[in-house]
C-alpha cells in the first residue's frame, strides 16, 4: 500500500522546505496543502522545477467544511495517512495595530483550534506507525505562565476536552477584557499561548495513542528555531532548510522507536516544557 503524508501550510517557509525534503526522503505521495489555492499551485509548480513532485489540496485549517473535504479526499484516493506535518501558523508582530481580541480569534482558530481539528478529524485514517508533528515555538515557554497554568498544561491526567476548554475560556477572557486578572499578561499574547496549547496537545495525543498498543502512532511538538521566513524575519538566525531539519527527522522516525514520544524538541534534543 503506498504511503501518503501531508503537510498543512506548505506553501513557503519551513512547511515549503518540509515538503521538498519529504519529497526527497519519504516513499510515497506528498501532499503540500494550503489556505490559497493559487499560491499552493504556484508552490508545487516551484518545487517541480526543482526535481520534485508533491501533489497540491486546498485545505484551511480554520474551516471544518475544507478539513472534511481534504479528510474525503484521502479516503476516496488513499484510504490512509501515514504522516501529518501541522505546520499551518499565523503571528502577529510585536507593533501590528490588529486589536488583541482579533489577533486573539484568528492566531488561535489557525493555530490551535485548526491543528486540533484537523489531527481530530483525520485521525481516523492513520495507518499503524502513522507519525504526527506539530510545528511549535520557543515561545511556548511555560515560565510566562502562572504556576497553577504550569502544572495544568505539564499534567499527565489533561485530556484533550480538558486543554480545548483551556483555551476557549482564553479566548473568552480576551473577549471579556479578563485574560490579564486571569494571568494571560505577557508579550505575543495570543501566539504564545497558541504554541502553548500545541505543544500540550501533542503531549496528550501520544497519551491517547499509547492506550492502543500496537499502533504506534507518534506525536511530537517542535521548535524549528529563529528562521527567515515572513514569520520570523530577515535578521533571523536560520535558513528554512535548518528550521526544517527537526520537523522531517521527527516525520520519518522509525517503527516502533521509543523516543521521542509526546515530546518537545529543537535540533533533535528534548526540551522540557
Amino acid at each position: 500500500m503506498c504511503q501518503q503524508t501531508k503537510v498543512t501550510g506548505g506553501n513557503k517557509g519551513i512547511g515549503l522546505a518540509i515538503v521538498k525534503g519529504l519529497c526527497k526522503q519519504f516513499n510515497g505521495t506528498v501532499y503540500l496543502t494550503a489556505r490559497d489555492a493559487s499560491r499552493g499551485q504556484e508552490a508545487v509548480k516551484e518545487l517541480n522545477e526543482q526535481g520534485c513532485q508533491p501533489r497540491f489540496h486546498q485545505l484551511d485549517v480554520s474551516s471544518l467544511d475544507s478539513i472534511h473535504r481534504f479528510k474525503q479526499h484521502l479516503e476516496q484516493e488513499h484510504q490512509g495517512l501515514d504522516v501529518l506535518v501541522n505546520n499551518a501558523g499565523v503571528m502577529y508582530g510585536r507593533s501590528n495595530p490588529t486589536p488583541l481580541v482579533e489577533q486573539v480569534d484568528v492566531t488561535m482558530g489557525i493555530n490551535f483550534f485548526g491543528t486540533a481539528n484537523l489531527t481530530k478529524v483525520l485521525k481516523p485514517l492513520l495507518r499503524p506507525h502513522a507519525r504526527i508533528v506539530n510545528v511549535s515555538s520557543g515561545l511556548c515557554d511555560l515560565s510566562k505562565a502562572t504556576p497553577e497554568r504550569r502544572q495544568t498544561f505539564r499534567s499527565e491526567q489533561l485530556t484533550e476536552e480538558e486543554l480545548v476548554q483551556m483555551m476557549e475560556q482564553f479566548v473568552s477572557d480576551v473577549k471579556s477584557g479578563v485574560h490579564e486578572e486571569k494571568g494571560w499578561e505577557m508579550e505575543l499574547l495570543a501566539y504564545r499561548v497558541s504554541k502553548m496549547g500545541v505543544t500540550a496537545l501533542s503531549m496528550v495525543l501520544q497519551r491517547q495513542f499509547d492506550a492502543t498498543p500496537g499502533a504506534d502512532v507518534v506525536v511530537n511538538a517542535v521548535c524549528p528555531g529563529w528562521v527567515k521566513t515572513d514569520m520570523g524575519g530577515a535578521s533571523a538566525g536560520r535558513s528554512v532548510e535548518k528550521g526544517a531539519e527537526t520537523p522531517l527527522y521527527l516525520a520519518l522516525l522509525p517503527p516502533n522507536v521509543s523516543s521521542p514520544r509526546g515530546k518537545f524538541l529543537r535540533d533533535k534534543e528534548i526540551l522540557s516544557f
